[in-house]
């Protein structure tokens, strides 16, 4: 069993001196940069809830993001390509140094946001009151990734309260 307390029951969210809501309770119509800023902030906490409005907001910006390096990749000479001639010989050209530069911080932005990637997920299916761990469900093939959209796309429950660990 847990030796947490179970969360208080408040007819509305709690807010700070400054108006929002403290660091443990999710964040209802947070704005995009606060949810950036909660992202991060939060970076490896699972527990809590995130709302809707803070996962989306993460989410467009990591699409934004990706858009971005993708055409920088591309106007940059992009990763090769491999062609066929009408002879049946295969040539091939090398990525761009542009092309591997964006590649590298590709993947340093992508190993830096795993973890907070994954504890918002955790975070926001608690919102709509499911086990964090369904989040796993994404390595089903195809269907997995469905099913967690789906997931993170479900309004509040008030039931998820119960994963609140309100701290001071």
């Amino acid at each position: 069993m847990s030796s947490f307390p179970p969360p208080p029951a408040y007819q509305e969210q709690p807010t700070q001196p400054a108006g929002e809501p403290p660091i443990w309770a999710p964040w209802y119509g947070i704005s995009f940069g606060g949810a950036l800023r909660r992202f991060f902030k939060k970076y490896a906490d699972f527990s809590g809830r995130a709302s809707r409005s803070e996962y989306w907001w993460v989410a467009l910006a990591y699409g934004i993001l990706s858009v971005v390096l993708n055409i920088i990749s591309s106007v940059s000479g992009g990763y090769g390509s491999v062609m066929a001639t009408q002879s049946g010989s295969v040539s091939s050209t090398s990525p761009s140094a542009g092309a591997v530069v964006v590649g590298i911080i590709s993947i340093i932005i992508g190993l830096a946001i795993i973890v907070p990637g994954l504890a918002v997920t955790w975070r926001r299916l608690h919102d709509a009151n499911l086990a964090g761990p369904f989040f796993f469900l994404i390595f089903i093939p195809i269907v997995g990734w469905i099913i967690v959209l789906i997931m993170t796309i479900l309004g509040s429950n008030p039931a998820g309260q119960r994963f609140d660990r309100p701290r001071a």
